[in-house]
């Protein structure tokens, strides 16, 4: 039964995320808004969306570990998992906003997650307002000023849609991301616990990994119809909005406290780590160009992880 449900998951994830990179499409054609700030917007918010349900429900019944393990170990999935396997598939140009805006914001998130629970242990109210204070400034600052930060290629059955059919396939796209997130996650946890394994452990690998789906989804259709700008916005944008609008907003709700260590020992200074990594990459080795070899390190290193968090 559990298979079944992580399979059926899928299948609801992929279909979400072709919707809602067709609503995303059509409204930045419709706005004229550049497609990295829809991506880092619109797409990026529906496919954190389980990663909110997963870490507030965890939250509220007293499983810190898997809010804040989902939430981390999300981030490492997106950058090591998804954005190298996206990678491997396509090059991807950047251009200077990546590394001067982008990258620093989702750094600058990380770094303020880290010294908001690693002296206390807890993520406290106040903490979670200050966060979701930093995404609305974010997000203005987005919408008002940032240019493209990713050279796209604009694929030739681009069209604007009616507005009315912009709106139902965001609906249905984010109804099915969620849902096939719930299964997907659902399933995967019911075979991870038949082994005993830790919550913590749970939440940074197989439940992350379960919520980062719908980030692969969209992307991978994104990449496969060359709109890059919405692949790469999305994966920056998700990691933003999974600290300071899922955490944030969790946090607010009812503070979260770290139960394992572990969490603050390992788990986000890997973190830090492949979030900081992808700067020197930027440069290196081929200048402003994420390129095969670049997912072939980013997924060793999201391997790395992997290997050490089970041993």
């Amino acid at each position: 039964m559990n298979i079944v449900l992580m399979l059926v998951g899928f299948v609801l994830l992929v279909i979400g995320g072709n919707w809602l990179l067709k609503s995303a499409v059509g409204f930045s054609l419709r706005l004229n808004i550049p497609k990295i700030i829809i991506g880092m917007t619109i797409v990026s918010f529906a496919t954190s969306a389980p990663e909110l349900i997963v870490s507030l429900n965890a939250a509220l019944t007293g499983h810190a570990d898997i809010a804040l393990g989902n939430v981390i170990g999300s981030n490492i999935a997106n950058l090591g998992l998804v954005l190298a396997i996206i990678v491997l598939i396509a090059t991807i140009s950047v251009q200077d906003g990546f590394y001067k805006i982008d990258w620093p914001v989702m750094m600058l998130s990380s770094i303020l997650l880290y010294f908001f629970i690693a002296f206390d242990g807890e993520l406290q109210r106040y903490e979670g307002i200050i966060m979701v204070s930093l995404l609305i400034v974010f997000l203005i600052y987005l919408l008002k000023f940032q240019k493209p930060a990713i050279v796209d290629e604009l694929p030739e059955d681009d069209i604007e849609l009616p507005l009315y059919k912009g709106i139902l396939f965001l609906a249905m796209g984010g109804a099915a991301l969620w849902g096939g997130s719930e299964l997907l996650v659902k399933g995967a946890v019911g075979l991870a616990t038949s082994f005993n394994i830790s919550e913590r452990i749970i939440g940074v690998t197989v439940v992350s990994i379960g919520t980062s789906v719908p980030e692969l989804a969209a992307s991978l259709i994104a990449i496969i119809k060359k709109e890059k700008a919405i692949s790469m916005g999305n994966l920056i944008g998700s990691n933003v909005f999974n600290i300071l609008a899922v955490l944030g907003i969790t946090s607010i709700i009812t503070p979260i406290k770290v139960l394992d260590q572990g969490l603050i020992s390992n788990d986000i200074i890997w973190m830090l780590v492949i979030s900081f990594l992808i700067l020197p990459l930027n440069f290196m080795p081929v200048k402003m160009k994420f390129t095969w070899k670049e997912g072939l390190i980013l997924l060793g290193v999201y391997i790395a992880f992997m290997f050490k968090t089970f041993m």
